[in-house]
């Protein structure tokens, strides 16, 4: 069976989750896609099912082979629309998370080759994430977050890992978008701010914001 707008919203949520864990949780899901704690294991048993996810017994729930498929689809197509939005729409990168997932539910293989073509054929997000091609193949990156990194470390941006609008303003008002050049000037003890040169300005962030920006090391 082909998977509803939904099933497939769903399915997207647990890839995302899974990059950040091995299973997924119902509770995380449930804050995730910001859904009733109720409705998340009622939408799970449907995926089961269809043979999309399998529950891992005491860990949560994990996609297949045929779920991961489905949800690299619905990731191409939400972040070819987040392009589009951007590039041919006019978007700011801090409102298109939310539209791409209202609009997206309408998206067909058809529209979403349409945007692609429209749009160059993007190879990833406006906040630099990999878009899969037509076959579910994600683009190789490699890149770490910055709060691994040390003193004198410099290179490129690569993605800036959050959905928050506020803190996606914040980060593109210190100028730290994908492609931005870094250089790691300093950093406090005990997990402390961390001081860097974007471009050509100092600009100093928490440990929070770190855990969001992912860049390319010239050492790598």
């Amino acid at each position: 069976m082909q998977p509803s707008a939904a099933m497939r919203e769903y399915l997207a949520e647990i890839y995302r989750l899974e990059e950040e864990t091995t299973t997924v949780s119902t509770t995380s899901l449930a804050d995730r896609l910001n859904v009733s704690a109720p409705a998340v294991p009622r939408m799970l048993k449907r995926l089961r099912n269809a043979g999309y996810v399998k529950h891992v017994p005491y860990q949560g729930f994990e996609l297949t082979e045929l779920g991961r498929q489905e949800a690299l689809k619905e990731i191409r197509r939400h972040r070819i629309l987040e392009v589009f939005l951007v590039n041919v729409m006019g978007f700011s990168w801090d409102e298109t998370h939310e539209l791409a997932d209202e609009m997206g539910k309408g998206l067909n293989d058809a529209i979403t080759q349409r945007m692609a073509a429209m749009t160059n054929y993007p190879s990833r997000c406006p906040h630099g994430e990999p878009i899969p091609d037509d076959n579910g193949l994600l683009p190789p990156i490699v890149d770490s977050c910055i709060m691994n990194l040390a003193v004198g470390s410099k290179g490129h941006v690569s993605r800036v890992r959050t959905h928050e609008p506020e803190r996606l303003q914040y980060f593109a008002t210190l100028g730290l978008v994908p492609g931005a050049q870094y250089e790691i000037l300093g950093r406090a003890p005990f997990n402390g701010p961390m001081r860097l040169r974007v471009e050509r300005e100092d600009v100093v962030i928490g440990v929070e914001l770190t855990k969001s920006l992912w860049v390319t090391n010239e050492g790598d």
